[in-house]
């Protein structure tokens, strides 16, 4: 009785202790295998939502400039048809017999007989203003 931790102890050797010995080391077998598949199963787990939340994020952005690009476009349509009726406008007038006489004589100073030209220089923008 030299120290307190080295009693021995004897074990009974019987079926139901054998028994209960197997089902012991059973039972942290499968707890250890329950840890392990818990385990698979939340990196398995993190995995995928890492992959959800990247494929959102990316189709998210590529979304807002799909956006963006769409109402630079729609305005862009908005100045084309805008142009598109100008020039529209200038066909009805350039079928117009006066109206061509009147742009050839403002343009390229053609003149009716008897009918003078006179060219007067235009004021710059600083003395219009003043």
């Amino acid at each position: 009785m030299s120290s307190v931790g080295e009693k021995n102890i004897a074990k009974i050797e019987t079926t139901y202790v054998h028994q209960q010995e197997i089902a012991e080391i059973a039972s942290a077998r499968k707890r250890k295998l329950l840890f392990r598949r818990l385990s698979l199963f939340l990196i398995f787990a993190t995995v995928m939502s890492y992959l959800m939340i990247t494929s959102f994020i990316a189709q998210s952005s590529t979304l807002d400039k799909k956006v963006a690009q769409k109402k630079q476009l729609n305005q862009e349509l908005m100045q084309l048809k805008k142009q598109q009726e100008i020039l529209k406008e200038d066909i009805v007038k350039l079928n117009d017999d006066d109206y061509l006489a009147k742009l050839a004589r403002k343009e390229y100073f053609f003149s009716e007989n008897g009918e003078i030209i006179f060219n007067i220089p235009e004021e710059s923008k600083g003395k219009k203003d003043q």
